[in-house]
């Protein structure tokens, strides 16, 4: 979820900022923006519902997801009962933003974590199904791990080949009744966490 580069390859997207990082970094908030970007406009009662809270926690937080630009009124409620939906249809960030800043470095560590546990929690609720699914989708679908060994800008170029197919996968399905959503998720990390780079080598 890194490089403004995603953006330019058909996201529409919001780069987190200190002030948005934080906000965002929240349990509750973070999985109302996942609702509502997987399962389109809902009520603060509705998304109550669905996490296991009470629609008046599910108001305040909203409001706060939306004074930083990730949810939005589609002001096609009734009365009080605000429609509401996601603004864009994912966020980036760059780690660099936020060095120096303790209290946003804090809240995108907690962040990443929090994807990583959802990430979790979703694939396996995959795996418990998944067997019910027909032979050609459990194929397509699943994980795989491979490395590669390369510098900074490498793997930042890489990255930004990874993200052009996916964009150009993006609703390729679109309008055909075999078609489904998937997640797709991508992680890059070091292998050698005790070879940090020094000097010239970063």
């Amino acid at each position: 979820m890194t490089s403004s580069d995603k953006l330019a390859s058909g996201l529409t997207g919001l780069r987190l900022d200190a002030t948005s990082v934080k906000v965002l970094a929240h349990p509750l908030r973070s999985r109302l923006l996942s609702a509502l970007r997987v399962g389109g406009p809902a009520t603060a009662t509705d998304l109550a519902g669905q996490l296991g809270t009470n629609s008046g926690a599910t108001s305040y937080h909203l409001r706060k997801l939306e004074s930083v630009g990730l949810v939005a009124d589609t002001e096609e409620g009734e009365g009080k009962r605000r429609l509401w939906r996601a603004a864009t249809e994912s966020h980036q960030w760059e780690p660099s933003d936020f060095v120096g800043d303790e209290d946003s470095e804090t809240a995108l560590n907690w962040l990443v974590r929090d994807y990583t546990r959802h990430f979790s929690e979703q694939f396996e609720k995959w795996l418990d199904v998944e067997a019910a699914w027909p032979i050609a989708w459990r194929d397509a679908a699943g994980m795989s791990d491979s490395f590669v060994v390369a510098t900074p800008a490498q793997v930042e170029a890489m990255k930004n080949d990874i993200y052009e197919v996916i964009a150009r996968y993006r609703r390729v399905g679109q309008g055909n009744p075999s078609a489904r959503r998937l997640a797709v998720y991508s992680v890059l990390y070091p292998l050698d966490l005790d070879r940090i780079p020094r000097g010239e080598e970063a």
